[in-house]
């Protein structure tokens, strides 16, 4: 949980820090991670891919083919990496024609840009990090996630404002920060893996077998749904933001408040998430079905209590939280209302987390690609758009169609995971 927290920090404080310089530049950080959180979370999605196999392996004590999956994990992590990054850099050549105020684009498209750059090295760090969770140890990404953290902070501070003989480079500062802290996380790892006797036995293995093909097919084959099922979620969000920004950069700025807050309150329940993946898949490469269960079941319950919390400190202090990005009084005004409706989608968001990493521990990830589709595009947007444009509620109407396609998505993942181990135990029972 503090690992994934952690990464929503970097985000949270290029929102902060930026938020003082003005109204414009929020929305301008605002507008730019709108754009680049799906390439983002597209090739988090793809590492994703090796943790389900390399946790029953590791269980298995099966360390050389735990070995390739690494090594041929992070060859699948770089080629799509560098696909995207592409892909990514070209959109900034067409971000001046959404629609969005002139003065916006102005600060967003440099900025975007070195986000664009910064994301090369964070695909490595994804890489090692998967590979860690796949073993069990989740401490180490978590040090080194609060030491890059640290080093984006501090570099905010000294590149936005020009401290300290720094020059002052206003939202660009924020970029380059972001740039800084993500080449120092995967170097990290290497250090750690290099000073590690038992971790370093991974690298000799790498040379122990030639190139696998069937290994990265396998990676692949469970890699993309869930990395399709988070841009569909992240598009979501994205495309929701654009449509926010056609109400001004008030409305825009607003927005940014509201989904830098509900996006820090989703990583940890992406973190017990992640630990749910963790949990499930050792469970299951050990056969023991009703355990597998049993961690599913439990992590319900964590998420239903974190999501609890969050959802009340959300609505209570939806007129405080605002003024840590902000002093205007309008954005405040409109980021106390979507923190309402952010509040009211706590509980759903946190169930489909926690339930979609409970299905990626058991490998079942392509119903869950086609369960995001219908919640998300098919709903989620549809009404959102109803709503907020075609009936005039605007941003919080927007808002409201998060609500509905969250809720749907809980519904469907949690009733698959509990499905599909009930089988799993029927089927056990039967031949034992």
């Amino acid at each position: 949980m503090l690992s994934q927290f952690g990464g929503a920090v970097v985000g949270l404080a290029d929102s902060i820090m930026v938020g003082h310089l003005g109204t414009p530049e929020l929305a301008a950080v605002s507008f730019a991670n709108a754009i680049f959180m799906p390439g983002f979370v597209f090739v988090t999605g793809i590492s994703l891919g090796a943790t389900p196999l390399i946790g029953p392996l590791f269980i298995q004590r099966k360390f050389k083919r735990t070995a390739i999956i690494f090594r041929e994990s992070f060859f699948l992590n770089a080629i799509i990496g560098c696909i995207i990054c592409a892909l990514l850099w070209s959109l900034s050549l067409f971000m001046d024609k959404m629609g969005q105020a002139e003065d916006v684009i102005g600060f967003a498209i440099p900025y975007y840009r070195l986000l664009v750059y910064s994301l090369i090295p964070y695909i490595f760090f994804n890489a090692f990090r998967q590979f860690m969770e796949g073993i069990g140890n989740t401490k180490k990404a978590m040090v080194i996630t609060i030491i890059s953290n640290i080093i984006n902070i501090i570099f905010n501070y000294f590149l936005i404002y020009g401290e300290f003989g720094f020059p002052k480079m206003g939202v660009n500062g924020a970029g380059v920060a972001t740039l800084l802290s993500r080449i120092i996380m995967p170097l990290l790892f290497l250090l750690i893996f290099l000073n590690n006797q038992h971790l370093r036995r991974y690298f000799y293995l790498f040379k122990a077998t030639s190139f696998k093909i069937k290994e990265l097919i396998a990676i692949a084959k469970i890699g993309f749904p869930i990395a399709f099922q988070m841009i569909i979620e992240m598009l979501t969000f994205s495309f929701s933001a654009i449509m926010v920004g056609w109400f001004g950069a008030v409305a825009l700025a607003g927005h940014q408040i509201g989904a830098n807050a509900t996006h820090t309150c989703f990583m940890l329940i992406l973190g017990i998430s992640s630990a749910t993946t963790i949990r499930v898949s050792h469970q299951y490469g050990s056969h023991d079905y009703k355990a597998v269960r049993t961690a599913g079941i439990a992590s319900f319950h964590i998420a239903l209590f974190t999501n609890t919390i969050t959802a009340t400190l959300l609505i209570l202090f939806r007129n405080q939280i605002p003024l840590l990005f902000t002093s205007d009084p309008q954005v405040i005004n409109m980021a106390a209302q979507l923190l309402i409706m952010g509040g009211l989608f706590q509980i759903s968001d946190g169930l489909q987390g926690v339930a979609a990493g409970a299905l990626r521990g058991i490998a079942d990830v392509k119903v869950t690609f086609i369960y995001a589709a219908m919640s998300y595009i098919f709903i989620n947007i549809p009404i959102g758009y109803l709503l907020g444009v075609v009936l005039g509620f605007g941003p919080i109407g927007i808002w409201i169609g998060f609500i509905f396609g969250l809720s749907i998505a809980a519904t469907l993942l949690l009733r698959r995971f509990l499905k599909l181990t009930k089988a799993m135990i029927k089927f056990q029972n039967n031949i034992s």
